[in-house]
């Protein structure tokens, strides 16, 4: 990137000096496809996309990796197509789980305040109380979220710092995934040259991408369908109260239109993404589609309202699914905000107006308005974790030594000429 120092865009070259960007790199592996994302701090301090790369994959099932090598080259490709659109090159990474193998709970901590004021370090102090819990050993703590902090007889503290007392306690979430499931995702990432600087939950990245912290303080649940699951987080009062992933998704319809019309499963894939709606009656019952036969015979003309009779059961059996989880959270009568849908099976016709029928509350679908850059590229809801990530990266660089700096691709290329010649010399 270059940045001029004298005034205007009429700035002489002799003013040009040369400015090493802070990149930021998110990766989200899913059942169907993996995402890779590139962004930068611009001089206004706000992060810009600068790349993007998309590709499908079929080495995941539920947030488990049944395919190394498969998942290994999907993540390979994006990478590069990331890379060659930011016109930068990255060896440092955010990643992304999610899935049937993670599990959440609360805790708590105390602790004495030593000097009377609470300070950074009594935070830690009760923070650190709160997690020596038992965790068993095929298990990894993924989060230590705190959810409201009390001084002796003062509750609901979102900022305890500074404040004065004797007793500190703290009540955190605990989020916790599959030992054997988080390292393979890591295997896979690291066989393609890439460093994991750290491990994000999927919906928690999902919420930081399309919350605002009025709706975090409102209470609102963010529900990121996916191919395989579906996985579900809530904030009430500003922080996480609830997490829960779902064995169910987009695969799901998909397989019922493939049997339903008797096509086969990619031509299933396709026509769900173009012609699928949630509610029959809202289709024109005129309106008809080419639907593809199985063996490769010709295709047949199959009116788009029976295609909505087959997929309104399974949206409506995987909606009833999310808002018992809901009801069982005890968290329902707390979403102000309402229900928030991302990931790339939340793009289906006629979502949203089933939503709202099975959720008595306020539905729409997130959209990602806290990026510059390629913002529209990423507007998909296909890259809400993805873009999560390094939303998550930024706000967390200087605790978590999380940014990194590189040079560009010509730049490195120089570099790699140059020491070729030394070592022949």
């Amino acid at each position: 990137m270059w940045k001029a120092t004298g005034e205007g865009p009429q700035a002489s070259q002799n003013h040009m000096v040369r400015i090493k960007p802070r990149l930021f790199a998110g990766l989200d592996i899913g059942s169907s496809k993996v995402s890779f994302v590139i962004g930068q701090v611009n001089q206004e301090e706000r992060l810009e996309i600068i790349g993007v790369g998309k590709t499908p994959c079929n080495g995941m099932k539920n947030g488990v990796v049944i395919d190394i090598e498969a998942t290994t080259q999907a993540i390979l490709k994006a990478k590069e197509e990331a890379e060659l659109m930011a016109g930068y090159q990255v060896d440092r990474v955010l990643l992304s789980i999610g899935g049937s193998h993670i599990k959440s709970f609360d805790s708590k901590g105390m602790v004495a305040i030593t000097n009377e004021e609470i300070s950074e370090s009594d935070v830690k102090r009760v923070i650190d109380a709160a997690k020596a819990v038992a965790v068993p050993s095929d298990r990894e703590v993924l989060h230590i979220l705190p959810k409201k902090f009390r001084v002796d007889e003062q509750d609901d503290i979102s900022a305890p710092v500074g404040m004065s007392g004797v007793r500190l306690e703290v009540s955190v979430r605990i989020i916790t995934g599959g030992h054997t499931a988080i390292q393979n995702a890591v295997k896979c990432t690291e066989r393609t040259g890439l460093k994991v600087d750290a491990i994000v939950l999927e919906q928690l990245a999902s919420a930081l991408a399309i919350l605002s912290e009025d709706e975090k303080d409102l209470g609102a649940a963010v529900v990121d369908m996916g191919c395989g699951t579906s996985d579900l987080i809530i904030y009430s009062n500003g922080s996480v109260s609830y997490t829960a992933s779902l064995s169910i998704g987009g695969r799901h319809v998909s397989n019922d239109i493939a049997v339903g019309l008797r096509t086969p499963q990619s031509a299933a894939e396709e026509i769900k993404k173009k012609y699928a709606c949630a509610l029959a009656s809202l289709v024109n019952e005129e309106e008809s589609i080419e639907v593809p036969s199985v063996g490769g015979t010709k295709t047949r003309s199959v009116l788009r309202r029976h295609l909505g009779e087959i997929v309104e059961p399974r949206v409506e059996e995987t909606l009833n699914f999310i808002h018992n989880e809901i009801q069982a959270s005890g968290l329902a009568e707390m979403l102000g905000a309402g229900i928030i849908f991302t990931g790339g099976a939340s793009q289906l016709d006629g979502l949203v107006e089933m939503g709202e029928f099975v959720f008595d509350l306020p539905v729409r679908r997130g959209a990602i308005t806290k990026v510059a850059g390629l913002k529209d590229v990423v507007r998909s809801p296909d890259f809400a974790t993805a873009v999560g990530l390094i939303i998550y990266a930024k706000d967390n660089a200087a605790k978590n030594a999380v940014v990194w700096e590189q040079e560009s691709k010509v730049n490195q290329f120089f570099h790699r000429f140059k020491n070729f010649f030394r070592e022949v010399n």
